[in-house]
């Protein structure tokens, strides 16, 4: 990578970052023009072509156990900086990486990466519930909603961890539909702290009944639906469930794309499209990731997926050169803009 256009990447960021008493006046004033990553805050303009949903680093030890010396970040640094300059040299300019507190999230490794591929990198606040409650801290049990939502608020107004690092979006996980006290809980103080920062939620969601749910829930904390992405909404076998999420305002993340089902949820897709969903519909892959505590970090699957099999394959069902530049450029801008989205 020539240290000129590195330069000019960090210069860029330099200059679009908001001093953190600023940045409420923003959201006030203008709040489609800035987004957080993990070097500063950027035009949302700068995104370009978005990976909506990616994972760098993930431990999937449990909550109680997690920690940063569980890995050497430098060879993190490593094995994920290669895939990163590869969807740069594809075209990609900003990946939002997904991976939750107490699940491996690693802001300053996140900063040192985007400085070296020139790629921006968006981080989350927030609480991951699903998989039955092994990835939440144990204050998470007893704190209020009202508690949670003020931890995640600091972390936006503060940055994570003393490392002035600011999230760009409110991440939770929740299992499936009924939900639980927890997971309701979960998406209250999601909605709470949306209130207060204007940060999208996005729910990695057990199926379509805790999505409608989480909508419902949001709702009555006097949110809107467009402040909710449904992340693995290709998981809903009923399509009807998809579509009522989608016509109360929703976006839908259709990720994990594989060999296997490739063709398959790219026809999903393509039908979803032909009924005019498409300005609710984010794609990515949900592809990466190191995962700590096997050797080397374990089989990283690349992100160049989504450049490489993923779009072509959209282009084969028909999708229009058109419209998968929404899908990759507008609809990403549109569903991170921090904006509040209050009923």
């Amino acid at each position: 990578m020539k240290a000129g256009n590195r330069r000019e990447f960090l210069s860029s960021i330099a200059a679009g970052v908001i001093a953190a008493p600023a940045i409420t006046a923003v959201l006030l004033s203008k709040p489609e023009q800035v987004l957080q990553t993990v070097l500063g805050a950027i035009p949302l303009s700068e995104l370009n072509i978005t990976l909506m949903h990616e994972h760098v680093l993930v431990d999937f030890i449990g909550a109680d156990q997690v920690r940063k010396e569980r890995y050497i970040p430098e060879e993190v640094f490593k094995a994920v900086l290669p895939h990163l300059k590869r969807i740069r040299e594809l075209g990609c300019r900003t990946l939002v990486e997904c991976t939750p507190a107490y699940l491996g999230r690693d802001p300053l490794l996140l900063k040192k990466l985007s400085e070296a591929s020139m790629v921006h990198l968006v981080t989350n606040t927030g609480y991951y519930g699903a998989a039955n409650y092994k990835y939440l801290p144990a204050h998470a049990h007893s704190e209020s909603a009202e508690q949670l939502a003020r931890r995640w608020i600091t972390e936006f107004e503060e940055g994570i961890e003393g490392s002035g690092i600011k999230p760009g979006l409110i991440k939770i996980g929740v299992n499936n539909g009924p939900l639980s006290d927890i997971d309701r809980k979960l998406a209250r103080a999601a909605a709470k702290a949306h209130r207060a920062t204007g940060l999208t939620i996005a729910s990695h969601t057990g199926n379509g009944a805790a999505a409608l749910e989480q909508i419902s829930i949001l709702k009555e904390e006097g949110v809107q639906a467009s402040a909710f992405i449904w992340v693995h909404a290709q998981n809903e076998p009923a399509h009807e469930l998809q579509v009522k999420a989608v016509e109360q305002g929703a976006w839908l993340e259709f990720e994990g794309f594989g060999a296997a089902s490739l063709e398959k949820q790219a026809q999903k897709l393509k039908t979803l499209i032909d009924l005019g969903h498409i300005s609710r519909i984010l794609i990515s892959l949900d592809a990466g990731w190191y995962r700590v505590g096997e050797p080397g970090g374990g089989q990283l699957r690349s992100y160049a997926y989504f450049f490489t099999n993923l779009l072509p394959a959209l282009r084969k069902t028909g999708v229009t050169e058109e419209q998968i530049q929404r899908l990759i450029r507008k609809n990403p801008r549109e569903a991170l803009n921090p904006k509040l989205r209050a009923l």
